[in-house]
């Protein structure tokens, strides 16, 4: 399968498109409050989903999904980064996922377009689900809070 040979490529470059998505977000305005999660966090974060997307893509099930981006969401909650820096930085995964690809030239045949095409789909599918499970935690975290702080 062409697609899983992209995915492949991606997942033999994860250090330096972890290290170069990491570097991105900590100068980008759009996501500046993700300077308070600590760049190890950050970097490692890009690194899993860059190393083990043929796991995230095929393999790992909705329920897996739901549980690892609501907790992505409760945690940025609690770290206090506000929700559209949090939504931008998933943007800019996908696009430095796009970027690269389209730099790595591995496209030269019209079925090379297809199966990148097909790729461009899945990731979208996961980075849709991922913001919506992300946002979900992110909302049950701010729930929680008010609870706790209207019970005192």
């Amino acid at each position: 399968m062409l697609a899983m040979r992209l995915v492949r490529l991606i997942e033999t470059h994860a250090d330096r498109l972890s290290q170069s998505l990491t570097r991105r977000l900590e100068n980008d305005p759009f996501c500046s409050q993700l300077r308070k999660v600590p760049r190890e966090e950050l970097e490692a974060r890009s690194y899993e989903i860059f190393s083990h997307l043929t796991d995230w893509l095929l393999y790992k099930t909705e329920h897996d999904l739901e549980g690892a981006y609501r907790e992505i969401g409760v945690r940025r909650a609690r770290q206090r980064v506000a929700l559209s820096h949090v939504l931008y930085a998933i943007n800019a995964t996908k696009e430095q996922l796009w970027a690269f690809l389209q730099d790595e030239g591995v496209v030269t045949k019209p079925v090379e377009l297809f199966a990148e095409m097909e790729l461009f789909r899945l990731l979208d599918q996961f980075f849709d689900k991922a913001i919506y499970y992300l946002t979900a935690g992110y909302e049950s975290a701010h729930v929680t809070a008010e609870v706790s702080v209207s019970a005192a």
